[in-house]
């Protein structure tokens, strides 16, 4: 049952993000588009009361509710950083919005970004953490919750592995772009011109 909620969750969080989006700006609607913008953070409290509800049914506590753990902590951290993202192509792309937000190219404001980045997945897998433990508290046996513990080892593989990113940034930092700069103007020759340079 949670698998079939986690994906309706995952259709359901782009279904309403397209809705709201597209009835804000090509509708012109805007309560209707925050009512369902605000639907989004909804599934999340749904995906974790049907976790709960399946292990209070007596389910095993699997990989599966792992990863309605780790769905959960994604949206909490990242849900927001999500909708801003779409928001900003949708109005750009209908509404003349400005152009979309990017990450600095490089030098140390890249590497500051990146380390923000690294900051905010070890808050995810730390959210996820605890809703494991909170589920396995459920189970009340952990022999019984096994699957957790299996799905909870891979968090600090995932907090070890995204460092190499910011580490990357901060000692192999990327040069920061540079604006063009202009042509050199063509030398002024004393010779007359033509009669074809002044067709």
């Amino acid at each position: 049952m949670v698998l079939a909620v986690i994906i309706g969750c995952e259709i359901g969080f782009w279904v309403l993000l397209g809705l709201g989006l597209a009835t804000r700006y090509l509708l012109r609607m805007r309560r209707l588009s925050t009512a369902l913008l605000l639907g989004v953070p909804l599934l999340d409290v749904i995906l974790l009361a049907a976790s709960v509800v399946d292990i209070r049914g007596g389910a095993e506590a699997d990989w599966r509710h792992g990863l309605a753990a780790g769905y959960l902590a994604y949206s909490i951290v990242f849900g927001h950083r999500t909708l801003k993202w779409a928001d900003q192509r949708f109005a750009h792309r209908f509404a003349g919005g400005p152009p979309p937000w990017k990450p600095p190219p490089g030098g140390k404001a890249r590497a500051r970004y990146e380390w923000m980045m690294w900051l905010r997945t070890v808050l995810a897998c730390a959210i996820a953490a605890v809703v494991l433990y909170g589920l396995g508290w459920l189970v009340g046996d952990w022999s019984k919750a096994s699957g957790l513990l299996e799905f909870g080892s891979i968090l600090p593989r995932i907090v070890l592995i995204s460092l190499l990113w910011p580490l990357s940034y901060t000692l192999f930092p990327k040069k920061e772009a540079t604006p063009a700069s202009a042509p050199a103007p063509a030398p002024v020759e004393n010779s007359v011109p033509s009669d074809h340079s002044l067709r």
